[in-house]
């Protein structure tokens, strides 16, 4: 039973660059051929957001903060914090941004709007238990929060996350 319309999409929150979105678009489709579900813009417990966190079956989790130009890196440090939030730290960027500018101790995965790859894995430094359970909450109700908001667009489920 299809009740969903073709037509119906999550909005654009306006924050990234067409850039930006595409490596975010290329970098989802690579997570999902690895076995890995992906929600964009996950709102985390320090008040940080992340790009992309994805989901393995085995309920290992990876953030993948997106870096569209040397710019954009240089100017954001937050990304330091997420590593309390996953189990491996990816940068994802454009086939044109210098890959020696990224940490050695994150991975990194270049990307366009089609397709992504891998330049290098992340270490892993494994979540607590605590922090995976509640990681893994907000992983599910974001996803479900959002898949009933394209079921019910005029709903208040925008608030809720």
């Amino acid at each position: 039973m299809a009740f969903v319309s073709d037509s119906l999409k999550l909005p654009v929150d306006g924050r990234q660059s067409q850039t930006a979105l595409a490596i975010a678009r290329g970098t989802a489709r690579l997570l999902h051929a690895h076995g890995r579900c992906v929600v964009s813009e996950l709102p985390l417990p320090s008040g940080r957001r992340a790009d992309l966190v994805a989901l393995d079956p085995g309920g290992e989790l990876w953030i993948v903060e997106v870096k569209s130009s040397i710019a954009d890196f240089r100017a954001d440090q937050k990304w330091q914090d997420y590593r309390a939030h996953c189990d491996r730290l990816f940068f994802a960027t454009a086939i044109d941004v210098p890959c020696e500018i990224f940490p050695p101790d994150t991975g990194l995965i270049v990307a366009d709007a089609f397709g992504a790859e891998f330049k290098w894995e992340a270490p892993e430094h494994k979540l607590p238990a605590a922090t995976r359970k509640s990681m893994m909450l907000l992983f599910a109700r974001a996803a479900a929060m959002r898949l009933q908001s394209l079921a019910d667009p005029t709903g208040p489920y925008w608030d809720a996350e």
